[in-house]
């Protein structure tokens, strides 16, 4: 996700070359997650059944949409129809077993819901402007405010304590707003609608943007306020959606004709190419001989668990 959505930033600011290698570098690890997602519904369904419940597995529907409207704006529509159909088979599932199993105080995993369905709006727009189909625009009016809905309800069931202690995925509730205001740029500029409409999507996507710029320095306040500087995998959740906010920022400008926002969105996508590199810093340290997944990491843990089963009581 991450990956992908700083693809589509530099793609928008006209970084050809690093959007391209990003592209690739996100098709490569939407194809590794996808065989052990579909590894684990073969070999082991209890398992796939239990990582289907949370609502972390509808990253694999926001990865998907991301991607595909990556590769729309390429101009690769077939494969971009056919991720936004595979996307489309697989949200429902996901997101009602997540759904099913929401609870009070959840981390920012819970936006997810929101985010997934907000991807599927993004791509049904990008493809209705690409391939003239205003069904699919029609349908991603219908998703944006769904997505909006799913939001609401979700922030209900966030514990707001995430902003002290969360690892990484707390950024979602804001990333959330930022892929909703992506959606009404993009049916803005399908074409479809009539100037009520038009300008409702336009002063939507204004307001979220806005909406989501608050929870972005609400959250900058807290990293800095309750520093967590180690390496967690949930820090691809704070990739995320600083880059969709740079994203977000870039499209809205062109959709709500504010040109002036097209230099604060690049500057929050720097920021988040910094972020991302940081987060990739750490995942390969993490996988090295000496972190906590590399062999000598594995070793010392080993030995910790055995030197505190041997001071157990009997």
């Amino acid at each position: 996700m991450a990956t992908g959505i700083l693809s589509v930033g530099l793609h928008l600011t006209g970084h050809a070359v690093l959007s391209g290698i990003l592209l690739a570098l996100a098709s490569a690890l939407w194809l590794a997650l996808a065989a052990a997602f579909a590894s684990h519904l073969v070999r082991d369904p209890a398992r796939w059944e239990s990582e289907a419940d949370t609502p972390p597995a509808l990253a694999a529907v926001a990865a998907t949409t991301v991607l595909g409207t990556r590769f729309s704006l390429f101009g690769w529509q077939t494969l971009a129809e056919a991720l936004l159909a595979l996307a489309v088979l697989v949200w429902p599932v996901l997101l009602v077993e997540a759904v099913r199993h929401w609870e009070p105080r959840m981390p920012g995993g819970v936006f997810l819901c929101c985010v997934a369905t907000e991807g599927l709006a993004v791509q049904a727009a990008t493809l209705a402007s690409a391939d003239g189909a205003s069904w699919l625009g029609h349908t991603g009016m219908v998703l944006f405010w769904g997505g909006l809905v799913l939001y609401v309800l979700a922030l209900f069931h966030f514990d707001l304590r995430q902003l002290a202690t969360g690892a990484g995925d707390q950024w979602i509730a804001g990333g959330a707003l930022a892929i909703s205001a992506l959606a009404a740029s993009e049916l803005v500029t399908t074409g479809l609608w009539n100037d009520d409409d038009t300008g409702a999507l336009r002063s939507a996507s204004v307001l979220l943007l806005t909406l989501d710029v608050a929870w972005y320095v609400v959250l900058v306040v807290a990293e800095v306020w309750w520093p967590r500087p180690r390496y967690d995998i949930r820090r691809w959740s704070t990739a995320f959606p600083m880059g969709m906010t740079a994203a977000a920022a870039l499209s809205v400008g062109t959709a709500a004709d504010a040109p002036w926002l097209r230099g604060p969105g690049q500057v929050l996508l720097w920021i988040a190419v910094a972020v991302w590199l940081a987060v990739l810093v750490g995942a390969l340290r993490s996988l090295g001989p000496l972190g906590p997944h590399g062999p000598l990491g594995s070793l010392r843990s080993l030995r910790s668990l055995r030197s505190l089963r041997s001071r157990a009581p009997r």
